[in-house]
């Protein structure tokens, strides 16, 4: 059903709980994947889960294009570097070709590529955008969980960028390079820093996009399980009273059949019209899975068919006494009283020996108090029921904020006894009309 509801508004605000396409496979892997990488220190183990990443080829190609154009333009930059020679080129493709696998394998990308710059960097070929494919394959193991690799991987190429400008230049290619000084490297550094803040702040992002994604699910889940646990006490309350009415009314006309016909006639009578009423119900309540969030066709029961529900007790041999009157009650409070006075009701009928009982209403000091009760005996052991009738009034009155009691009475009957509060406004105009 919230699915369906989902469909019908339209896709969800992505810029808020992310792009539909963030986890996917071919993006980002699955999640077993990264906590198995975060668990083993390495990306070997990004096909433990049950879907691997597809190689992000046109990424991967496109990148490669535009870093073997730029170093061109670089080179004829910087003249006193090494010129890009094909050991060079073959160095760019090789860096630029480990990105194809940063999703699966984003511990061993990252370090790999900060290897292979650091080599080119000490063959003194010109600088240029060969730092691009560290910091991709960096931004990669960030956003896949492996942070430490990332900083470790940077770190290395920076502590060996410094080895290589401040001391190793004196025997390393171009001839006759001065080194850098420790401006340049703080520049350098502070890219660097931008680069892994920029990485975190997309993880730490990506990590609430998901918490947000699951939470949202939770909910989803938690009210389909509330809307299963209204419709089976929906349809409890509803079969409970009217297949008991049937089974009284059923055994009454089979043992007046020969004797008395015309006795027999109003059992099923009784039979027909209590039978028609629950298939009613029952239609109203698969109405709402059928078309969820649509207005029933029909109001929901209220205490205003209690006349209705004592005749039909009454058809079942039960002599029902009504003292008090319920004062007006919201659509959810009027519907569980009901509920309340029906399955009491049934309960009786099933489970007790007494052929009369009573049901009271007092209301005041926003409460209204509802009881039920009848002489007894119990007929059997389950005097109250089976359990089920009475946890679906306890969750109706529990939804509601009020309490539900039951149990035998000292003189051998039963009560039950609800407690629901009322509206202040409504108790309130109640008490002017009186």
């Amino acid at each position: 059903m919230d699915e369906r509801r989902v469909r019908e508004r339209g896709p969800a605000q992505w810029w808020h709980y992310g792009p539909p396409w963030w986890n996917l496979p071919d993006a980002t892997g699955t999640r077993a994947d990264a906590d198995a990488d975060a668990d083993a220190g390495t990306g070997a183990g990004a096909g433990a889960g049950t879907h691997r990443p597809r190689l992000p080829w046109r990424s991967t190609v496109l990148l490669t294009v535009l870093v073997l154009v730029v170093s061109n333009f670089a080179a004829h930059a910087q003249p006193h570097r090494e010129p890009l020679d094909p050991y060079a080129r073959l160095l760019l493709l090789a860096t630029c070709a480990l990105l194809l696998w940063r999703h699966r394998h984003p511990v061993i990308v990252a370090f790999g590529t900060a290897a292979l710059a650091l080599v080119y960097l000490g063959a003194g070929y010109p600088y240029g955008p060969v730092f691009a494919a560290v910091a991709v394959a960096c931004f990669s193991a960030v956003v896949a969980g492996h942070r430490r690799a990332a900083w470790a991987a940077i770190g290395m190429l920076w502590a060996g960028h410094l080895l290589i400008s401040l001391w190793l230049y004196r025997w390393l290619p171009p001839p006759g390079d001065t080194g850098a000084n420790p401006g340049q490297e703080v520049i350098i550094a502070t890219w660097v820093l931008i680069i892994v803040a920029v990485a975190e702040l997309v993880r730490l992002r990506r990590e609430q996009w998901a918490r947000e994604r699951a939470d949202r699910a939770q909910a989803a889940r938690r009210r389909a399980d509330e809307e299963r646990l209204r419709i089976a006490r929906e349809l409890h309350d509803v079969l409970a009273h009217s297949i008991s009415v049937i089974n009284v009314q059923a055994g009454m006309g089979l043992a007046l059949l020969d004797s008395d016909p015309e006795q027999a006639r109003a059992a099923l009578t009784t039979i027909k019209a209590a039978s028609k009423e629950a298939l009613g119900e029952v239609r109203q309540v698969l109405d709402t899975l059928r078309a969820p969030g649509h207005a029933p066709r029909a109001p929901a029961p209220g205490l205003g068919r209690l006349p209705e529900l004592v005749e039909q007790a009454a058809g079942a041999g039960l002599a029902v006494a009504v003292t008090g009157e319920s004062p007006a009650l919201s659509p959810g409070a009027d519907l569980a009283a009901f509920r309340i006075v029906q399955e009491a009701l049934t309960n009786v009928v099933r489970h007790s020996g007494s052929r009369q009982a009573r049901v009271r209403f007092e209301h005041g000091g926003g409460e209204l108090r509802l009881r039920i009760d009848d002489d007894g005996p119990a007929t059997g052991a389950d005097a109250g029921g089976s359990g089920n009738g009475l946890a679906g009034m306890r969750e109706r009155a529990a939804a509601l904020g009020g309490t539900i009691e039951a149990g035998p009475r000292a003189d051998g009957g039963f009560r039950v006894l609800a407690v629901l509060p009322l509206d202040d406004r409504d108790d309130r105009d109640d008490r002017e009309d009186r």
